[in-house]
């Protein structure tokens, strides 16, 4: 395995590798693009790169399927942080192109709802055509296969483009999530400000079946941060739920909801615990009652002794 390689979603100039850079690590590695999401986790469980960055959520449409279905399925990965990018777009030309010469368009189809108002009001007649990544989507206009490309302004040069239009949003302040996804190995310490993902199946389909499932979180007072339900592929009503849900696996709250959903669920994929980003120890919610590692210990010891008939 290359110990020094990290992959992500290219080729380059996309908002994943400029969310890679952030990492201090990343100064150090081979930063390596791949044609897909697929591919750069490919990338991992075949041991050509140690970790890949791939977007997993935004903050306009929420999570970002292809990766939810890499994760749940094939080869067991894990994931080891997360990066949050602030998100906007530019509309990258071909020199010399106006806005009434655009007729096609092209970016990431996770961009699409990012810049469909915006569109509508000022490239009504314009077609849309999904590329790999938004930075493929400003080759394919370089190419001259489309008139132009939304895109991270830092990728015009890259590709030979122009911005047309820059800060272009229909939702202010949006984000896109990131994580970095590597071998399965033991989680990272706690932090006191983390998350936990979880990819859960459910045994069949009855009245309840989903409550069940958030019950093993709720009388724990786990927070759930994200759910998003996937088909498993079996069939019409046939789904995995993602999960990502506050806390650490080794948060007593969060390890016991976790075995209480392996033993109702046929299947429980465990993504990782780690740290939350942009979030610090003392912006934590406080507990609820009851919930504290302390007070399952102490429930755990009033047990035993109870057992033992000392109560």
């Amino acid at each position: 395995m290359s110990a020094t390689r990290y992959a992500y979603l290219g080729p380059e100039g996309t908002f994943t590798e400029v969310a890679l850079r952030t990492l201090p690590e990343a100064a150090t590695r081979e930063l390596a693009p791949m044609v897909s999401v697929a591919a750069a986790l490919d990338a991992v469980r075949n041991g050509e790169a140690a970790a890949a960055l791939v977007p997993i959520e935004n903050s306009v449409e929420g999570g970002i399927t292809a990766t939810l279905d890499e994760l749940a399925s094939g080869e067991p990965l894990m994931i080891y942080r997360e990066v949050l990018l602030s998100i906007s777009f530019a509309l990258l030309v071909r020199p010399g192109t106006k806005l009434s010469d655009i007729k096609t368009v092209t970016a990431h189809p996770a961009a699409q709802p990012q810049v469909r108002n915006w569109m509508a009001a000022n490239l009504p007649d314009a077609l849309w055509e999904s590329a790999a990544s938004n930075a493929d989507g400003a080759r394919l206009v370089q190419e001259g296969r489309f008139d132009a490309a939304f895109a991270g302004e830092f990728a015009a040069a890259k590709y030979g483009l122009e911005p047309l239009v820059t800060e272009i949003h229909d939702a202010v302040n949006a984000q896109t999530r990131f994580v970095l996804v590597g071998r399965p190995a033991r989680p990272a310490a706690p932090t006191g400000a983390d998350k936990t993902s979880v990819v859960l199946w459910l045994g069949d389909d009855h009245p309840g079946a989903l409550l069940e499932l958030l019950q093993e979180f709720a009388v724990r007072g786990v927070n759930l941060m994200l759910i998003q339900s996937r088909p498993t592929g079996a069939g019409i009503g046939n789904y995995c739920f993602a999960v990502d849900a506050e806390g650490h696996i080794s948060d007593r709250r969060v390890g016991e909801a976790l075995m209480g959903l392996k033993r109702i669920c046929p299947k429980v994929r465990f993504l990782g615990s780690y740290p939350r980003a942009g979030v610090a120890v003392d912006d934590v919610r406080a507990l609820r009652p009851g919930t504290s590692d302390a007070e399952f210990v102490a429930a755990a010891d009033w047990l035993a002794r109870s057992q033992d008939g000392r109560a």
